[in-house]
This record gives structure tokens, sequence and C-alpha cells, in this order.
């Protein structure tokens, strides 16, 4: 069997998931033996599509065998994944509803399927966090991913399905990095609002965009600044380097371990163009670091300090 190649198409090179999506699938090219070639799309869903259609069509580059990538909006190109699949291309749709993979599957010959960690579970593991780490109750600060991302939209909903109705939510949307989370808190801070508002955590949807508002509370006035440092922060993606290194360090009070999926994905993909049949949709597990257990022993040992 011919070498094969793969196009993996991340959403950004900001986000240290998706870094370390670009270093899984690296990984596991090497070891299995196949090429990949990895493109960011700026957080653009207009020039990913682009950058997509690009290495579909035009005849001047070499077509990859396969297609792997995650949205950077809030579609998973349907017009895009049919001509990939027309031409022959494979196609994987990661972190991310695609209701036409069915039918691409009856159509065409080529390996097409998801691969997604379960967002709605993964909200739903943070709102036990929230339970656990305000015993008592109190208030959010909610940072959520794109108003377009279906990611976003299912862990909030699984965030409102666990919390207790005694935890208020305050939230506002940033892009999965960093720098947009600092933004957005920033601005926030500096309304009235905030100011009057008492915020007893800040849960926010992936790690970058946590510690973008820890940030912006470390250039708050010295008068105030303490206050808001003391604040526990919560976010998602648990990366071994980032996220659960900041959980170790107490930059942040909790993460979610959420796997990376490049690696499964050129996997099934080898196994396919051996002959294997693949499932329609994989499902990745996530856990809570630390554990929710662990987290409510520190929750009542603080509310214990406090009384």
């Amino acid at each position: 069997m011919k070498k094969l190649n793969f196009l993996v198409s991340l959403t950004n090179n900001d986000n240290d998931y998706q870094q370390e999506q670009a270093a899984a699938a690296e990984k596991a090219a090497r070891r299995l033996g196949v090429g990949v070639k990895i493109i960011h799309a700026s957080n653009d869903a207009q020039a990913q599509s682009e950058q997509l259609l690009h290495y579909v069509q035009d005849s001047a580059v070499a077509k990859p065998d396969a297609i792997m990538f995650e949205p950077a909006g809030g579609t998973a190109f349907p017009q895009v994944a049919r001509a990939a699949a027309a031409a022959g291309i494979g196609w994987c749709v990661l972190n991310h509803d695609a209701d036409y993979i069915l039918e691409l599957r009856r159509l065409y010959k080529v390996p097409v399927f998801a691969i997604s960690s379960d967002h709605e579970e993964i909200g739903k593991i943070q709102g036990q966090q929230f339970e656990a780490l305000l015993p008592n109750g109190g208030s959010i600060l909610y940072i959520e991913g794109p108003a377009n991302s279906t990611a976003a939209k299912a862990r909030t909903a699984g965030m409102n399905r666990t919390k207790p109705g005694n935890i208020q939510v305050k939230s506002m949307k940033a892009n999965w990095t960093e720098e947009s989370s600092h933004k957005a808190v920033s601005s926030w801070l500096r309304l009235r609002t905030s100011q009057e508002s008492h915020i007893d955590l800040v849960g926010a949807q992936d790690d970058s965009m946590a510690i973008g508002a820890r940030k912006a509370f470390s250039e708050i006035p010295e008068g105030e600044r303490a206050r808001w440092l003391k604040i526990p922060i919560t976010g998602c993606d648990g990366m071994p380097k980032t996220g659960q290194a900041w959980v170790k360090s107490g930059l942040l009070a909790a993460t979610i371990f959420i796997p990376p999926n490049t690696d499964l994905a050129i996997e099934m993909f080898v196994e396919a163009f051996k002959g294997a049949q693949l499932p329609e949709r994989k499902i990745t597990n996530a856990e809570s670091v630390p554990s929710v257990s662990d987290l409510a022993a520190l929750g009542r040992k603080a509310k214990s300090a406090k009384v």
C-alpha cells in the first residue's frame, strides 16, 4: 500500500488544546509511517472553508488521502465535505456535530466519520465542579466559547443541568483563546456593574480562556487586585503541560481533561484504508482534574474555615 498522507485543519494555533491536537497528529503520523500536513484557520470559518477547498479542488496541489478538521465556526462545511468525498478523499469531523455523515457514507466509498468528546457531559462535569467548590452556593462568572460553536452550546447546556439552583451564573463569550478572554473580562471589569458584583468563582469553557481571565484580574488596580486573584478559576481541556500543570501550581482550581483526538482519527483512517469498517461516530471520555470528590472535600474544608 502506498504511503498515506493526511491533512489536519485546526481552528487556530493560539489555544493549548489546538496545539496539543497538532502535536498528537504529528506523533501518530511518525508512529504509523504516514504523512501529515497541519494548517490553521485563525478562527476564521470562511478562511478554513477556502483552505480545505484548495486541497480538494486545486489540481496544482497533491490531494491528501483524507482530511480531518475541527470547524472554526458553526458549520461543518457540508458542501466541502461532499466535494472531498466525491474526489475520493476521506473526511473526519472533530469535536462538532455533522448531520451529513451518514448520507456521505451511503453515497461514497471513502471513510467518513466524526470523533468528539461528549460536550454536554463536559458541561455536566463542570457543573458538578461548581457545586463541589461552592457548597453554600454563590455567583459564577462563566466564560463561554463563541456563540456559533456547538461545543460551547452543549457545554453550557450540560453545566446548567448539574449546577445547583443556589449558584447564579453571569455569562460572557470569548473565542477559545487567552487573548479573547482577557479582552472580554477586562472590558467587563471596567463596567460599574462588575464593581458591584460579588463573584465567588470563575468557570471557563477552556483553560486558555481561564488564564485570560486571571491575567485580566492581575491588571486590576492594587487596592482590589488581591480580592479578585483569590477567586477560584476553573477551565477545560486539561492538557498535561498547561491545564493540569496550572492546577498543580494553583493558578486554576480545577480543569477537565479532554483527550486530543487527531491521533485517533489518523489511526482510524489507517485502519479504514486497510479495509476496516469504521463507526459513524466515535466518542471519547473526559474526566475532572482533580476528581469531583476531591474538589468536594476541598469545598467542605473551605466552608469549615469560614465558620
